[in-house]
């Protein structure tokens, strides 16, 4: 492969491609709109507080229209807040690995300060007060994954304070923040002398009961507590107690230092909270300076107030924690030591399914060998999901769809993995992999002579280039893409392929994609299991690079394959969730009973084609040479990681290139299937009918309603299939015409035998559909169709849409598609519920209307199409079930083995 082909990779310009990822991807889910560096966040509670605080109004968030909700916080929005810059900061204790709920944490502390244009700036700050549990190695990787995550976004400008910007004078500093990496331990003398402060101002004492007897005169949620007999120290006593303490004349446990505020207050952590211990161990940071350190709640808005933090963001569990920040500065402010006054707003954490975000829990995983590392690919660190692959551009995509607010959730991670897949989709090189190879020999090929194809890395994006494919003699294909009727597997079904199997058959014909069609003449079989190692084919070579000649049948089935003799083996791990059930340890109490046994297997002996190997050795290469310069390029955006390099191997998933791999052997891990094969088993549990105060909406009669249908879970009727989910009704369109605002979109009124509540025929729906130029108005008219009726009615360019036509497509792009919609027979009632030939009933959701059962309609869709007799079916396992009315089959006027969306 040449220089010129391998720069026009992806991996050539990764920094770019993740901006533009993030805003495709956010396009994709959100609509155009003026973004932030890509960013799609959506007007929330704390943009509002610092703009009406502030008088300074956010860009580039979401036009998501009025969003004057008030909200819990809305009473406080008019205090007023400092008239500088909007200032945030992320201030992690360097005591673990970050992981996603830090994501959130960092996206949005970046995203706020970006929000406040021209000179909004986001700090870094390791918050490094308890030297028993931290360490230089989770300053490097806190710094590390901060770098990583935001990789897609400028960082903030070094000069935004002019000469007095504060430098980044080490290769550590060098960061998206603002100014050098900041740290707690640097502040430790001035919040000494605030600890005296508060002394000598009768607002903290040295205390000398012992942990048990504190935890006794603390009280309780109920109870208020005791005042420790050592509260009233004369000033001077406890100065020199201090003192000493900072001497290290005591030992550990033996005194600390308490705020006086009081001890029956009903938030327990204003019950003189401490605001130093003894800590005879070595910091990473100051050595041996210090023997006692201020604990996170003290130190915290110091730190804050110093760097001149405007308003400094948390999540909920510091909610409780905000009196005594508020007391503190207050406290401070009133002696002048702090000239600034930050404020604390809380929104929630972020709860994940599937996966554990305690950093015990997390240290259980590590330190009981579940998993190999902080940065295994299944656990959910940044350093995990970056060896695993997952770009941060899904991460940054993830928070987004988050969003934020005060309400706590639990989202599916499938809608994790779903970022992963758009951004993904939009970065990675599409490549032939063979996971389960079958050899196969071309019998009148000529000698070992190989022929080129030139083919695009990607079929959207011609931006990415093209990639050389080589064929020859010998080639290999997915033994899956072959079915013996004369073997084993054709004996256990009757020695007939499955139902609409179009691939390579003994004596068929198949197209291998971008090169010939071959025919199978001969199988080669292992003596001792009769299983095909070897297929003898004819290659037609009139009909190279999708050639069809004229007179000839089209070829149906299409297959990938890899040419033998340039072909690459390596290794892939095929990883999974870690955990099999929603909330780990919820049923039984230990979380590390529901790991999930198959979340990781390896596959060895996988065949990749050419291309693939000369990608992993440039990026290598490149990450050797970053490695051997004196200096690295730390911090600067232009790290190279293995993960960089992405694949989509066709019908198989998305990987990335593992640290691991070497010259000697590549290894791939997979970051995310092509589908979800997960779905949502107990969403049905939680779902609620809407009422249907007009009509019944493509669901179940008002009647059945009320019988709370189990849709999984325990008890009831178990998990009702994704076919049998969805409602496909026959219905009758009534009137069409075009968009008014949409040239590509039509308006149709369409009968889909809906009734009121009174039982009488209710107005027909308003339905949008892209059919503009497709299909001319006078066929649509009075047509028998199916309709999907249950999905959550959405807006399309200004007109609400409340139903789904379907319709069959030749698969053509723009003006050369061909488009044909499921015909009824004229007798079938509208409004009758279709179902699927070999299935039980349908019993349809009232409405799809979550995220989760959105999806159903998404599975079921990928396995619709026509069949070679133009019937609509559903396939489904390899099984084919036909689309039945109560009149006979749904069928196409002409389109045959075509796809139905």
């Amino acid at each position: 492969m040449s220089l010129l082909k391998m720069q026009r990779h992806p991996f050539f310009s990764y920094t770019s491609t993740l901006s533009i990822a993030i805003t495709l991807a956010s396009v994709a889910l959100f609509g155009q709109h003026t973004l932030v560096e890509g960013l799609a966040y959506a007007p929330n509670f704390i943009t509002k507080i610092i703009s009406s605080s502030t008088g300074r109004e956010p860009v580039g968030l979401l036009d998501v229209g009025n969003t004057d909700t008030p909200t819990e916080s809305d009473d406080e929005t008019l205090i007023t807040g400092s008239t500088g810059p909007i200032t945030t900061r992320f201030p992690p204790e360097p005591n673990g690995y970050l992981h996603l709920g830090h994501a959130k944490a960092v996206s949005f502390n970046f995203a706020v300060a970006r929000m406040f244009a021209p000179d909004g700036r986001c700090h870094m700050r390791l918050d490094d007060t308890n030297p028993s549990k931290e360490g230089q190695e989770y300053v490097d990787s806190i710094l590390e994954d901060v770098r990583w995550i935001q990789s897609g976004c400028s960082p903030f400008p070094d000069n935004l304070d002019g000469d007095d910007s504060p430098k980044k004078s080490t290769l550590a500093d060098i960061g998206p923040w603002f100014g050098p990496v900041r740290t707690t331990s640097e502040c430790f003398d001035f919040i000494y002398d605030c600890a005296v402060s508060l002394i000598k101002s009768g607002d903290a004492y040295m205390e000398s009961l012992t942990a048990e007897e504190m935890r006794e005169y603390r009280g309780t949620l109920t109870e208020p507590g005791k005042e420790s007999p050592y509260r009233n120290r004369s000033v001077e006593e406890n100065l020199e107690m201090f003192e000493k303490m900072r001497a290290g004349e005591y030992k550990e446990g033996e005194h600390i230092l308490r705020a006086k505020i009081d001890m029956s207050s009903p938030n327990i952590n204003m019950r003189d909270p401490a605001l130093y211990r003894i800590k005879h161990e070595s910091h990473q940071n100051t050595g041996d300076k210090w023997c006692i350190y201020p604990m996170y709640d003290f130190s915290h808005p110091i730190s804050d107030a110093l760097e001149g933090i405007t308003h400094s963001l948390c999540t909920l569990e510091f909610e409780d924690h905000r009196p005594l920040y508020d007391w503190t500065i207050e406290k401070l402010s009133d002696v002048g030591l702090i000239k600034s006054r930050p404020r604390q707003i809380e929104f929630s954490r972020l709860n994940l399914k599937y996966t554990v975000l305690s950093k015990r829990k997390l240290i259980q995983l590590v330190e009981n060998n579940h998993v190999t590392g902080w940065d295994d690919p299944r656990m959910p660190t940044l350093s995990g999901m970056r060896q695993c692959g997952v770009p941060p551009a899904a991460l940054l995509l993830f928070c987004e769809c988050v969003g934020i607010s005060k309400a706590d959730s639990n989202i599916d991670f499938g809608v994790l993995e779903e970022c992963v897949r758009k951004v993904m989709d939009s970065t990675s090189s599409c490549a032939f992999a063979i996971l389960n190879p079958l050899k196969v020999t071309i019998s009148n090929w000529q000698g070992s002579t190989l022929e080129d194809f030139e083919v695009p890395r990607h079929p959207k994006i011609e931006e990415m280039g093209d990639r050389v494919v080589p064929f020859g003699k010998h080639v290999f294909i997915e033994r899956s893409d072959f079915f013996d009727t004369e073997g084993p597997e054709g004996a256990a079904n009757n020695n007939k392929p499955p139902k609409g199997f179009k691939r390579l058959l003994p004596g068929g014909k198949v197209r291998l994609k971008y090169a010939y069609v071959i025919s199978c003449d001969e199988i080669v079989r292992d003596p001792d299991t009769n299983e095909p190692i070897e297929l003898k084919c004819t290659v037609y070579s009139e009909t190279r690079a999708g050639v069809t000649p004229e007179g000839e049948a089209r070829v149906k089935g299409i297959i990938q394959w890899v040419e033998a003799s340039t072909a690459v083996k390596c290794k892939v791990n095929q990883y999974d969730r870690l955990f099999k059930t929603e909330e780990p340890g919820k049923e039984s109490g230990d979380f590390t009973l529901d790991i999930n046994p198959e979340s990781l297997s390896t596959l060895d002996g996988i065949i990749v084609e050419p291309s693939v190997a000369f990608d992993a050795l440039g990026i290598m290469g490149a990450i050797r040479a970053e490695n051997e310069k004196e200096t690295e390029k730390q911090g600067s955006g232009e790290k190279i990681y293995h993960s960089n390099l992405s694949y989509q191997f066709e019908r198989s998933g998305y990987f990335a290139l593992d640290p691991s791999s070497d010259m000697k052997q590549l290894v791939f891990n997979r970051v995310v299937t092509l589908r979800d094969t997960w779905g949502s088993a107990t969403e049905g549990d939680t779902r609620n009918a809407a009422k249907q105060s007009q009509r019944n909406r493509g669901g179940e009669k008002e009647g059945n309603q009320k019988q709370q249908k189990q849709k999984g879970g325990g008890g009831g009727a178990g998990v009702v299939e994704d076919a049998r989910r969805i409602a496909l009704r026959a219905a009758t369109i009534l009137e069409a015409g075009p968009h008014p605002e949409a040239d590509s979109l039509i308006v149709c009124k369409v009968d889909c035998g809906d009734t009121t509540e009174e039982g009488e025929p209710a107005e027909p729906r308003t339905v949008v559909a892209g059919l503009a130029g497709k299909i001319p108005f006078d066929a649509l008219v009075g047509r028998k169709i199916v309709c999907l009726t249950n999905l959550k009615p959405a807006k399309m360019r200004g007109i609400e849409s409340e139903a789904m036509l379907l319709a069959a497509s030749d698969g053509n792009d723009g003006e050369h598609e061909k488009v044909e919609l499921l015909d009824v027979p004229d007798s079938v009632p509208n409004g009758e519920l279709l179902s699927f030939e070999g299935k039980e009933p349908s019993d349809p959701d009232a409405m799809l209307k979550s995220k989760g059962a959105v999806k159903v309609w998404d599975r079921v869709k990928a396995g619709l199409r026509s069949n070679e007799e133009g019937e609509a079916t559903f396939v489904d396992e390899g099984k084919i079930h036909r689309i039945m009315s109560s009149a006979g089959p749904v069928k196409t006027a002409s389109l045959k083995d075509s796809v139905i969306q």
